[in-house]
């Protein structure tokens, strides 16, 4: 039997009712341990999503016929993998079906900063524009400036290659350097103060855990050039959210545009008051490809560990 925490894309639940005996939760909001336990018996398999956390304890207290969960993500900060392998239990995820569409998202996220395109509509949709004036609304140009990638894996470099279209040099920091037909041509920094201080836009493309925790800090976005433009569609935990929020206040950070959040979804409420940021409710994968893709690779996970599949 497979017991499913939440809603999934309408395809992805009908080929697990198909493949499967199916217990739904249909988990809202926060997510309760217990909701889970309650529930497992009969269960040899557990898909998960971002928001329900299997930390030791949980794991630990599963019962023996569990012998893998998914998560329907890339990410797996928010299961004790230590835990599981003690336990026997397998863990599946679903790396690179979302690589394009987040590098889609961040790209799209650089343009509505740089533009302020969501101050304007907010404008617009409250009736205050008052017509063309040459002086109004300045925004500023994406193409010919500078990309700085901060994690220069699959979706970095998607996103490398859709901004050369728009005629943008690509400079990238990475914990080691790429060979050169995936650099292709991207200019490495082996050191932040190098890296920062060459960039006009920062698109962070890391991933979490505890050596990128708040990685943008005030320190380094001191090293940023005045009027720099910063984009996270990576890990909400790799901002200082009161670093961002007081370079932003001062003009240091031109604007920001930020899919990811500390705490999500109870984002820093000093976010919500400043005209020069966009906010979306993290919805880099969020296309129905995508979902499905995400979707159909968790249960072939399932098939693999369950089945030989």
């Amino acid at each position: 039997m497979l017991l499913i925490t939440r809603d999934l894309p309408p395809e992805v639940m009908a080929r697990a009712r198909r493949e499967h005996d199916v217990r739904e939760l249909r988990l809202q909001g926060p997510f309760t341990p217990k909701a889970v336990l309650d529930n497992l018996s009969g269960v040899n398999a557990i898909l998960c999503t971002p928001a329900d956390r299997f930390d030791a304890a949980l794991i630990t207290a599963l019962p023996a016929n569990v012998r893998v969960i998914a998560t329907f993500s890339v990410g797996v900060e928010h299961i004790d993998l230590e835990a599981a392998a003690a336990r026997g239990i397998e863990i599946r995820s679903t790396p690179d079906v979302l690589t394009t569409a987040t590098a889609e998202l961040a790209l799209m996220l650089m343009l509505m900063a740089a533009r302020r395109a969501g101050e304007g509509e907010r404008l617009l949709r409250a009736g205050k524009w008052t017509g063309l004036v040459p002086t109004f609304h300045l925004g500023r140009n994406v193409s010919g400036k500078v990309l700085g990638i901060f994690g220069m894996g699959r979706i970095g470099r998607a996103l490398a290659s859709m901004a050369r279209g728009l005629d943008m040099e690509i400079h990238y920091r990475n914990r080691n350097r790429l060979p050169p037909e995936l650099e292709a041509g991207a200019v490495y920094h082996a050191d932040d103060e190098s890296f920062l201080g060459a960039i006009d836009f920062l698109s962070i493309n890391a991933p979490g855990g505890a050596e990128t925790r708040h990685w943008l800090n005030a320190a380094r976005i001191g090293l940023l050039k005045p009027g720099a433009i910063v984009v996270n569609t990576g890990r909400g935990s790799t901002v200082d959210d009161d670093a961002l929020i007081a370079a932003l206040q001062s003009g240091h950070v031109a604007a920001a545009g930020l899919d990811v959040f500390n705490n999500e979804p109870a984002l820093h409420p000093g976010y919500l008051a400043l005209e020069n940021t966009v906010l979306l409710p993290h919805i880099g994968s969020a296309t129905v490809e995508t979902r499905n893709a995400m979707g159909f690779l968790a249960l072939d996970g399932i098939a693999e560990v369950l089945h030989g599949a």
